[in-house]
């Protein structure tokens, strides 16, 4: 997305915004604007389609009137082969530009219901198909009945007729196969929502910085991925951020408890045009209720809440994900839980990087049994990254990348402090290019620069008691310079006489005034 894009997209934002002000909160806004971005896609997108279709017969899709049985064999044709090739159908009347231009053109135009009706007909639309778990209850979350929008139904209407029209001033380009602006600016605006929604953003946002070096991570020495794997995926993001990193995915598998976040993922995967049958995405808790225990996957990567509770039920004793270690992760922290699930999950070739707070790396008790088996018996860990503070949406902790491989072939464990390096923002810390670009060839190349990279054997790790607190590993400590006594001895001595002098100039000044000198004691 251009910068001249980007700030077309931002004045449309903005307009919304001041139409939505004092009505809603950040993640409520988001809830609405995203959804009506996603029926603008669909809407342009079938429109483009059919009319490709139409073109020999001189007819724009938008034209054809759906009372008349002169156009019905038209409508049908491309209801035919939308849903082979688009996996949804939406009828002429049905488009976002022509509810949008209703809403806006004519005052008594009643729009709400028919927004609804028209939400529910794309659902519909794919009863029967493929693509139908997609597409069920997408647009389940989107109240149009709420009184966040007006106090009555007139009220509601005239609220989401201008957010319509304000969006349909907005050209995401479909017809240009070379750009992805729309992919680009969903991406940008769930980052935006994310910045505005404060704790509430870390259920569905990884800050794009952190998912490159994931992604970099994963993909390293890879041109191509059977499969890519998140048991917390969020809005999808950092799965797309991995297929940028290589030619091809085959396959993105997820896992999302969150209703709502769960629908952004479907729509987020369908606007990237990621194909349905290369994805899928499941809700419900991932430690409690896994829905792809059956898998192994080439890549995995997550950014999981931080250290959330979970039951820690005694039955996980006898779940193959957590028995092998000896002890259970523990209720109030979910994060070798997550660790050893997407471990279970990781296939013999394959990579995974995580995200952990920095408790995780020297934390005691059942953690502690865990890491050091995952350490010593099983030598899965690669690396671990120590990232600044502040970087992450809703928390200013820091934060650690631990990466796992089941089949190594380096000896040692890679430890990368790269807590001191970043660019400081107003609200947030940030990594700039050159700061991934250091970590990134670090891990790759496994270097040990001086007080940033050091490559600690399982000796060091077992005089440690496999707490993996970096500073334990690569010392950045900095000595002092050298302070001459004798030297500051002289400038003091210095100093004083410049004391005197002016001293002396001011009991000179106040004597030619008449007034008292006020240093006299």
């Amino acid at each position: 997305m251009s910068e001249e894009q980007k700030k077309q997209l931002e004045t449309q934002l903005r307009n919304i915004a001041n139409e939505l002000r004092g009505k809603m909160n950040a993640d409520e806004f988001r809830d609405y604007i995203l959804w009506f971005i996603f029926y603008k896609y669909l809407s342009e997108k079938i429109d483009l389609y059919a009319n490709d279709i139409l073109k020999n017969d001189n007819i724009l899709y938008q034209d054809l009137d759906e009372t008349s049985s002169e156009w019905k064999e038209y409508i049908d044709a491309v209801r035919h082969e939308a849903l082979d090739n688009l996996w949804y159908f939406l009828k002429p009347s049905e488009l976002f530009h022509q509810l949008a231009l209703k809403g806006s053109q004519e005052e008594d135009s009643f729009i709400l219901w028919e927004l609804g009706k028209i939400l529910n007909s794309i659902e519909q639309s794919t009863m029967g198909t493929e693509s139908e778990d997609d597409f069920d209850s997408l647009f389940s979350d989107l109240d149009l009945d709420s009184n966040k929008l007006g106090k009555t139904p007139k009220e509601k209407n005239r609220l989401i007729s201008k957010v319509l029209t304000h969006l349909d001033k907005i050209d995401f380009e479909l017809w240009n196969s070379e750009i992805d602006v729309l992919g680009d600016a969903y991406e940008y605006l769930i980052q935006q929502f994310a910045s505005w929604a404060g704790k509430k953003a870390g259920e569905f946002y990884t800050p794009q910085e952190i998912s490159i070096v994931l992604s970099k991570i994963v993909t390293t020495g890879k041109t191509q991925l059977k499969s890519v794997y998140d048991p917390a995926c969020g809005s999808w993001s950092l799965l797309l951020r991995v297929a940028k990193e290589v030619d091809k995915v085959w396959e993105f598998v997820g896992q999302e408890m969150n209703n709502t976040t769960y629908n952004l993922c479907r729509m987020n995967m369908i606007l990237h045009d990621v194909h349905f049958r290369e994805f899928d995405i499941q809700q419900e808790d991932t430690l409690e209720h896994p829905k792809h225990l059956e898998k192994r996957f080439e890549a995995v990567v997550a950014n999981p809440p931080f250290s959330a509770k979970r039951s820690a039920s005694e039955l996980f004793n006898n779940d193959d994900r957590f028995s092998q270690y000896g002890r259970l992760a523990p209720s109030s922290k979910a994060d070798y839980a997550f660790i050893t699930h997407m471990i279970y999950q990781l296939a013999e070739n394959g990579t995974m990087a995580v995200v952990m707070p920095h408790g995780a790396l020297f934390r005691g008790w059942a953690e502690w049994h865990i890491r050091k088996f995952l350490i010593k018996e099983k030598n899965y860990l690669d690396a671990v990254i120590w990232l600044p503070a502040n970087l992450f949406y809703g928390t200013s902790i820091p934060a650690s990348i631990l990466v796992f491989k089941k089949c190594r072939t380096n000896d040692g464990v890679l430890f990368i402090d790269a807590s001191k390096e970043f660019e400081k923002n107003k609200n947030q810390n940030k990594l700039t290019v050159e700061h991934i670009e250091k970590i990134v060839a670090t891990y790759r190349d496994r270097a040990e620069l001086d007080k940033y990279s050091h490559i600690a054997t399982m000796e060091e790790l077992e005089e440690n008691e496999f707490n993996l607190n970096i500073p334990r590993y690569v010392d950045t400590f900095e000595e002092e310079e050298i302070v001459d006594l004798d030297q500051v001895a002289l400038q003091i001595k210095e100093i004083t006489k410049e004391m005197k002098s002016t001293d002396s100039e001011i009991a000179t000044y106040c004597d030619e005034l008449g007034i008292a000198n006020p240093f006299n004691s």
